[in-house]
């Protein structure tokens, strides 16, 4: 017994030692920002990086995978990727609608509202992209426990120069190609985030994780979590879970202050930093031109950034920011004078019928230089586009020459969406509008959502600014370059992806919709006019009608009454 038992774990031995292993580490990130409308940005980054490693080969699905052994790497999220080999991931899912003009531009440039997905992956002569990319949505469907698997081919697109890469991608035999779904219905929840704390090493029971409480969390105007798996030649695999929220701290303080603190804010404090961490960082902006006090000491301040070292505080640390001379916090009633975001976006579909309408879209340039960005429009298959009606215009003037390029691919009725991607050139300090008419499809009845009278959502819109185009004599930095060289960033907890996305709010259009009450009204009357014919034919055919003589009876009761 002692025999087998040795044999047994000396085997378990030679096994894990043979096994290709990397060195694996672990960082956490919290950033908190005041904004101006009293409410407080924050996002909590957890990031793992596999030293040396480089994902699956697509040629290599119908070989068996090698054993993979982590530490800290999250195993099952490790093992999905594998099995489709998939190079670089992101899904969201958020709730509520991100305010640009108010908080400016996020951390996280994925704020769409619902789920979004898009992966790029290798293409392979074994196992088809398509197949794949279904396995990865429902595996991650079933990983994080949300609906993930109605991101089929009817909401499925590729665009062609939107979402590049964020990191390198390994050169195969076969190109890498991008699939891009979105769920506007979708939204984060409990069931989502517990999935998502079970990814970490410490989980929430230590660390800036344990500040992730889901009572004050789901409570935030706005809420989401992300995961994101990119790959970097020169250090490995890199999986960064982020959860960003934005707390109205006046709202549920007493005293209408826009005082916060972690008990404030998360109903918590953290206790012991996480042990796995090489690095736990908390990165504090404070307030500009205003007198202020924080506790406690930070570690450092630089910039205008107050940062705090997790592991320096072994009593438990709970970060406060408090503004001293001021009383109950006035909302601002208009938005800043001074646009917080290069570009601002807005996005409408009219129609005085079920049938037809006009999609409406408006593109100001804040920039005092002219700049090109590409505009992602997806639409299901339900709502076409009548491209021969469209037209832009500044200032009601028509202007053509603004359309560098378009990209557009047709929709498949119940099989494909509508993909709008056309480039624009925006003058300095302009508004370009963008109108299209557009025409609604007739459902069957059988397609129609239970709530069908609510209508249908429609995923948001994408603009990504490209580049600027600066005079001899400006000083005005270019938003954003392209180029063909995607470096990943290797600042601490922070991503930042080479092109910046603004998404529009989510549409709701109005289809034309049967009246489903009448099926039930029909239902009822026949199964009423059924019951009385039924009732009227059985009683005729069970009951046996007979000839009573009550003349007798009526005779000795007359008798006895005497």
């Amino acid at each position: 017994m002692v025999k087998s038992t040795l044999a047994a774990a000396i085997s378990v031995w030679l096994v894990l030692t043979s096994a290709h292993c990397h060195p694996e580490r672990f960082s956490e990130h919290l950033s908190l920002k005041s904004l101006r409308d009293g409410r407080v940005a924050t996002r909590f980054s957890f990031k793992t990086v596999v030293q040396d490693a480089v994902p699956r080969a697509p040629d290599s699905l119908a070989d068996e995978d090698d054993a993979q052994h982590y530490t800290l790497f999250p195993l099952s999220l490790g093992q999905i990727l594998r099995s489709y080999a998939v190079t670089e991931m992101h899904l969201t899912l958020n709730s509520g609608r991100w305010d640009y003009t108010r908080w400016g531009y996020p951390e996280e440039a994925g704020v769409a509202t619902g789920a979004e997905l898009w992966a790029w992956m290798g293409d392979s002569e074994t196992v088809s992209l398509d197949e794949r990319w279904k396995g990865l949505r429902n595996a991650l469907a079933g990983l994080f426990c949300a609906s993930l698997g109605s991101l089929d081919e009817r909401r499925t697109t590729s665009p062609s120069h939107s979402f590049k890469p964020e990191g390198h991608l390994p050169k195969y035999s076969q190109p890498h190609r991008l699939r891009h779904a979105t769920l506007p219905s979708e939204n984060v929840c409990t069931e989502n985030l517990t999935p998502f704390l079970k990814l970490l090493p410490c989980k929430s029971s230590s660390g800036i994780a344990s500040l992730l409480n889901p009572h004050k969390l789901f409570d935030a105007d706005w809420h989401g979590m992300a995961i994101h798996v990119t790959w970097d030649k020169n250090e490995g695999v890199v999986v960064e879970l982020s959860f960003q929220a934005v707390f109205d701290s006046v709202r549920t303080n007493f005293f209408r202050k826009r005082d916060w603190s972690f008990e404030h804010l998360f109903g918590r404090k953290i206790v012991q930093h996480c042990t796995a961490a090489v690095a736990s960082v908390i990165e504090v902006d404070l307030p500009v031109d205003v007198a202020y006090s924080i506790s406690p000491e930070p570690s450092s301040a630089l910039n205008g950034i107050a940062k705090y070292d997790v592991s320096a505080f072994s009593g438990g640390l709970d970060v406060s920011l408090k503004w001293p001379g001021e009383e109950a916090f006035a909302y601002p009633l208009h938005p800043p004078t001074q646009p917080l975001t290069d570009f601002t976006i807005t996005r409408v579909l009219t129609g005085p019928t079920q049938s037809r309408g006009q999609l409406s879209i408006s593109i100001t340039n804040n920039l005092p230089d002219e700049a090109t960005v590409l505009y992602v429009e997806t639409m299901p298959w339900f709502v076409q586009f009548y491209l021969h009606t469209m037209r832009l215009t500044v200032d009601r003037r028509q202007r053509d020459d603004l359309l560098s390029s378009l990209s557009y691919t047709l929709p498949i009725a119940h099989g494909r969406p509508t993909l709008f991607e056309p480039r624009l050139r925006l003058p300095p300090n302009s508004t370009v509008a963008l109108t299209m008419e557009v025409v609604k499809s007739f459902l069957q009845y059988t397609e129609h959502p239970p709530d069908a009278q609510r209508g249908w959502d429609l995923p948001p819109a994408v603009l990504v600014p490209l580049r600027t185009t600066r005079p001899s004599n400006s000083t005005t930095p270019n938003v954003s370059t392209t180029s063909d060289a995607t470096p990943l960033t290797q600042s601490l907890g922070h991503r930042q992806p080479n092109l910046q996305r603004i998404y529009t709010r989510n549409l709701l259009v109005d289809l034309a919709t049967p009246d489903f009450s009448m099926p039930y009204n029909v239902i009822i009357m026949s199964s009423t006019l059924i019951a009385l014919a039924f009732g009227m034919l059985f009683n005729l055919l069970t009951r046996k009608f007979v000839l009573v003589n009550v003349a007798p009876r009526v005779v000795a009761a007359e008798a006895v009454s005497k």
